[in-house]
């Protein structure tokens, strides 16, 4: 049998903050884990960081970038790879409720959800709640 096929998608904004110590690596390898990487973006506002965009594209990110809100342009994205069926694993990597419906429209479509947190005074517990597996990174 093929490896499941995996989608990442990482809001940036949310996770990438001084309190945190996200590793890029670390989170692609986690997802890895997984099954084979179908899609892995990060998604940053466009004030973020050049090192950051840099970092994540020497890392093998594909860098989404958009001026208006992050949230929403990743849970359409993701959506849209959830309902073109070209995923059988969505990993979304942030701690915010309002990726709930995405992780809920994907288990109703028969995917595994992962939820992946930034430490965990920084997990969402309803995010948490609607997945299949939450993985905290510590």
């Amino acid at each position: 049998m093929d490896e499941p096929r995996v989608g990442l998608f990482v809001d940036g904004p949310n996770v990438f903050r001084e309190e945190f110590d996200v590793d890029l690596d670390d989170v692609r390898e986690r997802a890895r884990q997984k099954g084979c990487l179908a899609v892995h973006r990060l998604y940053l506002d466009d004030g973020a960081p050049p090192e950051l965009l840099r970092a994540a594209e020497a890392c093998g990110f594909e860098v989404v970038v958009t001026s208006g809100d992050v949230d929403v342009k990743l849970a359409v994205d993701a959506t849209e790879f959830v309902a073109d069926g070209s995923l059988d694993t969505l990993v979304v990597v942030s701690r915010d409720t309002d990726f709930k419906p995405v992780v809920e429209a994907a288990s109703r479509r028969g995917l595994r959800t992962v939820a992946i947190a930034p430490g965990s005074h920084g997990s969402s517990d309803a995010l948490a709640n609607a997945v299949h597996e939450a993985v905290t990174l510590e």
